[in-house]
């Protein structure tokens, strides 16, 4: 009976930290960069990030004078990258 109970209470504990992670997974897709922070996570220089970003091929946005990109946004990017879409 205690290990029935045991293996129980250790189930729902693994359940509880599943939705952590996946909430946790979700607020980063929700994080907002700067074009340098998106520039430094490809590995390309400021200029070409602005350059893609001004052109609209990386969706952003801008709060005042200053560029913004959703990294749930950038994450559609690299993908239609990976597909072989024309930019």
């Amino acid at each position: 009976m205690f290990l029935y109970r045991l293996k129980e209470s250790l189930k729902s504990y693994g359940d509880f930290g599943k939705e952590d992670y996946m909430k946790e997974e979700d607020q980063k897709n929700d994080e907002i960069m700067t074009v340098n922070e998106v520039a430094e996570y490809l590995k390309i220089s400021e200029v070409t990030t602005y350059k893609l970003v001004q052109e609209g091929k990386i969706p952003a946005f801008k709060i005042g004078r200053h560029w913004r990109v959703e990294k749930r946004d950038l994450s559609e990017f690299i993908d239609k990258l990976k597909r072989g879409e024309k930019l």
